[in-house]
């Protein structure tokens, strides 16, 4: 196969607009979990550890939170159907993008400076509207033939 090919089957698993989540972020995600034959929706709220391949169809973020003393890390593709939403609580100053040290540190030490944001526009989702073919259609006009003398 073709990379265009792979790579047409991609673009078209991706959502449409999805929230710009960067690593020292604390953010809620919204999660469908199937029991039985229901679907019910749980919110996951930590740091972002570690974001992957942001561009992709693959991507995906680390979130990592501390639950009756114990760090737990969960990990989200942000474009599979079973993620609703990411809400970005809050934003940190950060310097890498894995913060693998924050595992190794609890309490204050684990802190992670704040940094001021606009809240409203980093969780709202642009959604970019395509052209449906049928529109962009043009009448094709023929051309004028000339007739040669023989």
């Amino acid at each position: 196969m073709s990379f265009s090919i792979l790579q047409q089957i991609g673009d078209a698993q991706k959502k449409a607009s999805v929230v710009d989540v960067r690593s020292g972020d604390t953010v809620k995600v919204t999660q469908k979990i199937k029991e039985g034959e229901k679907f019910r929706s749980q919110v996951f709220e930590g740091v972002v550890v570690r974001v992957d391949r942001k561009e992709s169809h693959t991507a995906r973020i680390v979130v990592r939170k501390i639950a009756s003393g114990v760090g737990v890390e969960k990990s989200f593709l942000i474009h599979s159907p079973l993620v609703e939403k990411i809400e970005v609580v809050r934003r940190a100053k950060v310097r890498r993008n894995n913060l693998s040290y924050l595992r190794e540190r609890s309490g204050k030490s684990a802190r992670l400076s704040g940094k001021d944001f606009d809240r409203a526009a980093v969780n709202t989702l642009k959604v970019e509207e395509k052209e449906p073919e049928a529109d962009k259609e043009e009448p094709a006009t023929e051309a004028p033939v000339e007739e040669t003398k023989e």
